[in-house]
């Protein structure tokens, strides 16, 4: 029952980032390229995705966290660190980097792979060599 929760909720995500068109690389681009906000190019939609999300998001743990425990665990796995770190830092502005340069993330990329996008799977592949030199880095490389 988990799995199928599971995909049924990644289905749902894949969809909304398809319909809003978030899955092409150009619409996110012209979101974060605000020079051209003068002329009449830049393009404010991502900025009500986003916002949609956060109020999702903050409706949605004000609701769960009420409850003793999770459906399918025994715990809440929530973060307990309270101090900034250079790797909260650091891996931010390298996502938005990546994000600015190529116009995907991770969400949108993974979609963006079932319409055979060559800049999907060069990002994808990127990622996935960024998240491994992550892992070896932070295991003391």
């Amino acid at each position: 029952m988990s799995l199928l929760l599971q995909f049924v909720i990644g289905l749902t995500f894949g969809s909304g980032l398809v319909l809003a068109g978030m899955t092409n690389p150009a619409k996110v681009l012209n979101f974060l390229d605000v020079a051209a906000i003068p002329t009449g190019g830049w393009d404010p939609s991502l900025a009500l995705v986003l916002a949609g999300a956060i109020a999702v998001t903050f409706i949605g743990f004000k609701i769960v966290l009420r409850r003793k425990q999770p459906i399918f665990a025994d715990t809440f796995h929530l973060p307990s660190a309270k101090e900034l770190d250079v790797r909260i830092v650091v891996g931010p502005a390298i996502f938005g980097i990546g994000w600015g340069l190529a116009g995907f993330c991770p969400g949108p990329a993974l979609t963006a792979l079932s319409g055979s996008s060559v800049s999907a799977f060069q990002f994808v592949a990127a990622m996935l060599i960024g998240m491994g030199a992550a892992r070896w880095a932070a295991n003391g490389a």
